[in-house]
This record gives C-alpha cells, sequence and structure tokens, in this order.
C-alpha cells in the first residue's frame, strides 16, 4: 500500500480544474460524480507511468458509459500529464499555477510575474515596434530571475533539474544575483 505523502495531489490547479469542468459539461448529469471521481484517480499516481495507465483505465471505462468524455480525456492526455516527466520533488510547482503563495505574502510567483509584466507594459502603452516590447518584457524577465535567483529559497533547484538533461556538458548552473543599480 502507498503512503499518503506519495498520493497527494497538488492544491490550487487551475488547469486540472478546467479540463475536469469541460469532460463534465458533455456528461450527463447523472454521471458526473462517477466522472469526477474517475478523473480524480488519475492525478494520484505516484509516478508518471501509473497515471498514464489510470488515465487510459479510465478512459477504457468511460467508452462505454460516456464516449464523448473518454474522447476528450484520451485527447488531453499529454497535456494532463505533461508535469510527469520531471521529478515528482516539482509536480507540485510544474501542475499547479499557485506554488508557493503559502509562504509568499505577495502571491506566487506567476501571480507576481504577470503583475510586474502589467505594470512594466502599462507604464509604456504604446511600443513603436514588436523589438521594443520583447527588449522590456525580457528585461523585466532577466530582474524577475535575478530576484529568485537570491532569493533563500530557490523555486526549483538547480541540482534536483540536471538529471534531466541528456547531456551531461549543458548542466545548469546556479548563478548569482546581478548587482542592482
Amino acid at each position: 500500500m502507498r503512503s499518503a505523502a506519495c498520493c497527494r495531489t497538488p492544491a490550487g490547479n487551475a488547469a486540472r480544474v478546467r479540463a475536469k469542468r469541460n469532460l463534465l459539461a458533455v456528461a450527463r448529469h447523472s454521471q458526473r460524480s462517477v466522472i469526477s471521481a474517475l478523473i480524480s484517480t488519475i492525478f494520484v499516481q505516484p509516478d508518471g507511468d501509473a497515471a498514464r495507465g489510470q488515465l487510459r483505465a479510465v478512459v477504457d471505462q468511460l467508452e462505454r458509459v460516456a464516449p464523448q468524455v473518454a474522447a476528450r480525456l484520451a485527447a488531453m492526455e499529454d497535456d494532463l500529464l505533461a508535469y510527469t516527466a520531471f521529478p515528482p520533488v516539482h509536480w507540485s510547482k510544474i501542475s499547479s499555477t499557485n506554488p508557493i503563495s503559502v509562504n509568499r505574502p505577495e502571491g506566487s510567483v506567476i501571480e507576481r510575474l504577470n503583475r510586474e509584466l502589467k505594470r512594466g507594459t502599462d507604464v509604456v502603452q504604446i511600443f513603436p515596434d514588436p523589438e521594443s516590447v520583447i527588449r522590456l518584457v525580457g528585461a523585466l524577465l532577466v530582474e524577475v530571475n535575478d530576484e529568485l535567483v537570491a532569493a533563500p529559497r530557490r523555486y526549483m533547484a538547480a541540482s534536483t533539474l540536471t538529471p534531466l538533461l541528456t547531456d551531461p556538458d549543458h548542466a545548469l548552473t546556479s548563478l548569482p544575483a546581478a548587482p542592482r543599480t
């Protein structure tokens, strides 16, 4: 029997919620609770292979009673399980749009990044060409990256991502933050 810790589903996943809503929208009302429960079993699997196997088992079960739901779920497989290509230690950060807001009063990294980009682009409002937008957004992204690198708690440690690289010569490096001017 697996421990509860290995099967815990990351909270706050807007993509999963949207996918489940889209799937339930084509299901008969009387079947929605059962279909919802079946779909939820996909995301509590301990590894990517088990999640894919469970998704396919759910599709097989649904083909008899809800063929439209089964077809849509099968089509969503790669998108729904993309996070499983990474080590399980990163699943909660990758599969969720609100990864670490519990310890950050300003919200999640993604929410903060969106606010910074909106603030930066609202100041200019009209850009002369597409390259100027790219330069401004690029500069904002570099600034946010520098702050994340200098933060006491890393979003994703380079040491846990390095095994994902197929070429050991391209190891991830941990760089210090650029000095503020």
